[in-house]
């Protein structure tokens, strides 16, 4: 499993960009290879997983996946942190199979 995190595309070269993420209290930049996304404009939210552009998101998204990268932290290193609060959207609901998975499951039952 990789984990992409967003960056915010800060200056633009040929075939790559200066790109930063901010995170728990500290500034991040790194050189970002963009060929999988193409040339994109500075301001411009990407997911960047191994130094290079995976996806482009909008400022929404990448606020979000930041903020669950966030809570993944925290989780992670304090014991005690109330994962409902961390996790509002799954606090109170069990876990689904993915549609694809269903079929699979219900396939298997004939």
């Amino acid at each position: 499993m990789c984990i992409a995190i967003p960056m915010r595309v800060l200056k633009v070269l040929p075939g790559r960009a200066l790109c930063e993420r901010y995170g728990r209290g500290r500034q991040e930049q790194s050189w970002v290879d963009m060929a999988l996304v193409g040339q994109q404009r500075p301001d411009t939210w990407v997911l960047v997983f191994l130094d290079a552009a995976r996806e482009v998101v909008s400022a929404e998204q990448a606020a979000l996946i930041g903020k669950a990268l966030d809570a993944l932290t925290v989780a992670r290193t304090d014991p005690s942190a109330d994962f409902d609060r961390l996790f509002p959207d799954l606090a109170g609901r069990e876990p689904e199979l993915p549609e694809h998975l269903k079929v699979q499951r219900t396939k298997g039952r004939t």
